[in-house]
């Protein structure tokens, strides 16, 4: 009998073990666990966990709240930002947060020539995308990082920028250890070196093409929290594969669910159905670099025989909407009455293509993603449809893709891909951070005739002074005629904005989806 008691306190005891592991089921693998070297959203939310950022926002919406920041202020040009730091708040190997490491951390990003760059290879593309440039460049924002005390860091820049703390508060920029990255020089961030941040969890295994492994920050600053032991993040890139592994309860939870399974989800009782509130764009960009693309009534002849209604209807169901606006619905205020969707209209189309020298149209490389996204949850397949559209005008696709580090990277190498498929699932709250990353000059990852960089000059200005101005009203003007002009270029096709679907044992509590597209795991429970 004492056997069996014992027996049965133990096997108690190790199910209350079990409890305190989240397992997450992962669309696939992060490029990098370095901060600021890192666009893609699955590196950003193995990153939340580890860091923290100087500014938060608020769980389930895009306002800002403290972070390592407790309070923060501008000076009466705008052009001044201070920041006063939390007091008493530890990185994971016990070196301590200041003032003078959150300036190691951003003029690693900002400065291309900073010695603790210790990898040739790092391009931090983010940072010119958010910010205007690096250091030296003409359009950068940011002059200079000054250490005012021990606890207040303060950021001077070259012209007003209101977006400023929630921008440098978004998932990419977690402040790591300064210690750590001189440590392990080019290994930090990767499957061989370490991660080191401030957050409510600390890396212990990075296991390539299968899993990585969170243990709970025993000193995490916020107390109670969090509230589990470890977080496994399973690398599962199928999404019928992770709501297999769902239903059989081998993990507790995922997202980028195909809208289409929503009823399989809602149809299991041990599961439930959770929706990310929408904040995103999934899009099909075209590179004016290769001349069919080079001329815009091509590029207006592809939208108008891309059926993004019956795409959207077919894919997302009522989980998706098009309407032709590159922002989200929900800043409506920014978008110009003006824009109204191409309609769907073949026979318009093949007249633009000949009007434009095209009579029997051309081959186009169409590249789509190998990963799932919430924007375009089945990529592949979505692709095929739109080539399907296409074939219909004469414009015969080849459709190609590579692994999704490499795509990243690929586009950008001049001349990019001829048409591709990506998509944005915003940072923080404002216009401006849809905008700036895929239409300020130079355009990263479009080029013109010659190779270089696209620059869209009228554009380009209207960006930067949407950017600048302090004023809501005029600033609402500004963007709305950017709304009209990206519209009319169609460089960037939005095909659309998805509520994405994600989904949880029943058991999982606590968990408040974040529309910017990553939230940490701290306060969720596994019951």
């Amino acid at each position: 009998m004492k056997g069996k008691l014992l027996l049965g306190l133990l096997v108690a005891l190790g199910l209350g073990l079990a409890q305190k592991t989240l397992v997450f089921g992962a669309n696939g693998e992060p490029v990098s666990l370095e901060p600021g070297n890192i666009t893609d959203g699955i590196s950003i939310y193995v990153q939340r966990q580890i860091y923290d950022t100087l500014v938060d926002f608020k769980p389930g919406s895009t306002e800002v709240t403290a972070g390592l920041a407790t309070s923060w202020f501008s000076s009466q040009d705008g052009k001044v930002w201070t920041f006063r730091l939390r007091q008493g708040v530890r990185f994971q190997d016990g070196t301590e947060l200041t003032a003078e490491a959150v300036k190691f951390n951003v003029e690693r990003w900002w400065d291309p020539k900073n010695p603790t760059r210790i990898d040739a290879a790092a391009r931090y593309e983010i940072w010119p995308e958010l910010f205007g440039g690096f250091k030296g460049d003409p359009g950068s924002l940011l002059k200079e990082v000054q250490v005012v005390d021990k606890y207040t860091v303060r950021f001077v820049l070259t012209q007003p920028f209101p977006a400023f703390p929630a921008a440098i508060g978004s998932g990419y920029f977690g402040i790591a250890s300064p210690a750590a990255i001189q440590k392990d020089g080019a290994k930090y961030g990767s499957p061989t070196g370490s991660a080191v941040g401030t957050g409510p969890f600390r890396l212990v295994e990075w296991r390539p093409g299968e899993q990585i492994v969170l243990e709970k920050n025993p000193n995490y600053w916020k107390k109670g929290f969090p509230k589990v032991d470890r977080v496994v993040f399973r690398v599962i890139k199928d999404p019928a594969a992770r709501l297999a592994a769902l239903k059989a309860g081998t993990i507790d939870f995922t997202t980028d669910i195909p809208p289409a399974n929503l009823k399989d989800v809602e149809g299991d009782k041990n599961l439930d159905a959770v929706f990310r509130p929408s904040f995103n764009v999934g899009y099909l960009a075209l590179n004016p670099a290769h001349k069919p693309l080079s001329d815009a009534r091509v590029r207006q002849a592809i939208a108008m025989a891309i059926n993004k209604k019956a795409i959207v209807q077919a894919f997302w169901g009522k989980l998706g909407l098009t309407d032709g606006h590159f922002t989200p619905p929900s800043m409506k205020a920014f978008q110009s009455a003006k824009v109204k969707d191409y309609e769907f209209n073949p026979q318009r189309a093949k007249a633009l293509l000949a009007e434009a020298g095209y009579p029997n149209g051309f081959d186009l490389e169409l590249w789509y993603m190998p990963v799932s996204r919430p924007y375009f949850p089945t990529p592949k397949e979505i692709a095929e449809a739109m080539a399907a559209d296409l074939s219909a005008i004469g414009i015969r696709v080849k459709l190609q893709t590579k692994d999704w580090a490499s795509y990243l990277a690929d586009r950008k190498q001049a001349p990019g891909f001829q048409a591709y498929m990506l998509g944005w699932t915003g940072d923080y709250g404002d216009p401006q951070n849809f905008y700036d990353p895929h239409f300020a000059c130079p355009i990263a990852d479009l080029f013109d005739s010659t190779g270089k960089p696209l620059c869209v000059k009228e554009l380009g200005d209207l960006l930067t002074k949407a950017a600048t101005t302090p004023n809501l009203e005029e600033r609402k003007r500004l963007y709305q005629q950017a709304d009209e002009l990206t519209f009319n270029l169609a460089l960037r096709i939005p095909i659309v904005h998805s509520q994405p679907l994600l989904a949880k044992r029943k058991n999982i509590v606590g968990w408040v989806p974040s529309p910017l597209g990553s939230e940490s795991f701290e306060s969720i429970e596994k019951r």
